[in-house]
């Protein structure tokens, strides 16, 4: 039921996102041609692959051209129909002179044929765009752009792989990798899943491999067909992008309910050719969402500055690698050179014995700089507590729109759920930039248990704000065996106030999350050999 009840307030949330978004736009007849301030727009019908019918909007700068004009296509987002892009499409028409294509995908609305996941017949139908759009509009082959938010960013990177055509991307709030996304650390992530399957179901017609996956995720199989994922993934694309020289700008939110950001660092840091990644506070496709209908948006405007670069030849001034972060409880925008830079030193903290230090206080371990001494420590399994993740879509735009956090109060958290560590106040303030990683061993009673860890900056009286989170289910193990868990949480940048501290909490139910954990103990310990550590990344 609460599952149910996350799903339905993230679908409000989004229709009231996109009805913001598309209403303007709707107002034309489908196949009409209208003209505004220079710009045409005109629906149309492009033959897909295997003769599928994709519905698509056309936007082109009116006049003659001297010659061949730049293409950028622009494949929709994952139940989303192509007047997603118009307002944006329009901007870059009207200023560089772009001809863009908006569809929508296969399997959603009134284009043909079954909802596909980004599979062969997505990037075939991707690249019959392209063909279409050289032989019907006033675009030339020889300067050619992808964009697209989410399952159009997902696309977009695959068909860049498969197609040497297309010189440069713009891929927001997209994968690189499914199985990831799908099921970080070996767990499902249960509310991103039923929020994509509820919505294709409402505006699409699932195809084999979809049904396939519903089926396997739904029956408690989800393993049996990460299969699908892999070949979906474009971060096992990389070599061709490299080989192809593609121009590749990824990004991001901090806290996108469906593809964490990890996976596009992990990209970013691979990928070997002009490369710019960004990421801001916020859910899954909240940072670019208003940009998309033309509304002054940073990473749209970066966005236009890339392909203008990197297919019109203007000098934009962008490196051929950059990093942008927006920190979650900031608004200025920091620049690197790669990613690596984001962190400036790394500080490991050691994991000491809970302890309870007086009284009325609950058992808190230590964040240390020094060692202490060996310990083991356990908890109850499967009960929830007042730490968690948030609720999907809602909890990261809040975060996003009004840097409103996810919050609890640390003293509340009950000790026999949870263990708990914390650091001394910070004088001076912090920031946490980069990728937190927790290393500890735990020994289930069970075969299986699910972890969620949390980071939370906390204040003088014990509110802590979530500054990163990650979950990790360890399976089909042996009861009463050690097992290591080392995890990198989720990226993020953060800057800590004067006076507050740094808590993690580990868990074993996090509402977002299908859990393992259906009761016994969890024990955490550490030794000379094995210690338990937290390595904070600090700017």
């Amino acid at each position: 039921m609460r599952r149910r009840i996350l799903s339905s307030a993230a679908a409000s949330l989004i229709a009231v996102l996109c009805g913001s978004l598309l209403a303007p736009a709707a107002s034309g007849a489908p196949d009409g041609v209208t003209e505004h301030a220079g710009v045409t727009v005109r629906g149309t019908s492009i033959p897909g692959a295997g003769g599928v019918s994709l519905r698509a909007k056309v936007i082109e700068p009116t006049g003659e051209a001297a010659e061949p004009r730049p293409l950028l296509v622009m494949p929709a987002s994952w139940a989303t129909p192509n007047i997603e892009y118009v307002g944006a499409a329009a901007r870059l028409a009207y200023e560089s002179g772009y001809v863009v294509v908006s569809y929508t995908a296969r399997g959603f609305y009134t284009s043909e044929g079954e909802i596909e996941v980004a599979g062969e017949e997505d990037v075939a139908d991707a690249r019959k765009v392209i063909d279409w759009a050289v032989a019907n509009t006033s675009a030339g082959a020889e300067r050619v752009g992808m964009a697209g938010i989410s399952y159009g960013a997902g696309i977009s990177a695959l068909t860049a792989a498969a197609d040497d055509r297309v010189d440069a991307i713009a891929a927001m709030s997209g994968w690189a990798d499914l199985v990831e996304s799908l099921y970080p650390n070996r767990t499902v992530n249960a509310s991103g899943a039923e929020l994509l399957l509820g919505a294709g179901h409402l505006t699409g017609r699932f195809g084999d491999d979809l049904s396939e996956l519903e089926t396997a995720y739904r029956e408690h199989r989800t393993e049996e067909a990460l299969y699908l994922a892999e070949e979906r993934s474009p971060a096992n694309r990389i070599e061709r992008l490299n080989a192809n020289g593609t121009a590749v700008l990824l990004a991001n939110a901090w806290q996108d309910s469906l593809f964490p950001p990890k996976q596009m660092t992990d990209m970013f840091s691979a990928l070997e050719g002009p490369k710019r990644l960004m990421l801001a506070p916020g859910d899954h496709a909240t940072p670019e969402i208003f940009g998309a209908a033309g509304l002054p948006n940073h990473i749209w405007e970066t966005a236009a500055r890339w392909f203008d670069q990197w297919l019109r030849g203007e000098d934009e001034g962008l490196a051929d690698s950059g990093v942008e972060v927006q920190p979650l409880n900031g608004s200025e925008w920091h620049r690197y050179p790669d990613w690596r830079s984001v962190t400036g030193h790394t500080d490991t903290r050691n994991l000491t014995a809970p302890e309870q230090r007086h009284l009325l206080a609950p058992e808190t371990g230590g964040l240390s700089t020094e060692r202490g001494p060996d310990w083991r420590h356990s908890i109850d399994s499967g009960d929830p507590t007042l730490a968690n993740s948030g609720i999907v879509m809602i909890s990261g735009a809040l975060q996003g729109f009004a840097r409103i956090p996810v919050g609890v109060s640390v003293p509340l958290v009950d000790r026999d759920d949870a263990a708990v560590w914390a650091t001394e106040p910070y004088a001076e303030g912090a920031t946490v930039s980069g990728t937190p990683r927790l290393r500890v061993d735990v020994t289930p009673e069970d075969e299986s248990v699910s972890l969620f860890a949390y980071l939370y900056d906390v204040g003088p009286l014990g509110g802590g704000s979530l500054i990163s989170h990650k979950p990790v289910t360890l399976r089909d193990g042996a009861p009463g065996v050690p097992r290591r868990v080392d995890i990198p949480l989720r990226p993020t940048s953060w800057q800590l106030p004067e006076g507050h501290r740094l808590v993690l909490v580990v868990d074993t139910v996090d509402g977002r999350y299908r859990d393992e954990s259906s009761g016994g103990e969890v024990v955490f310990g550490s030794s000379a050999d094995r210690p338990a550590t937290l390595s904070v990344p600090m700017g």
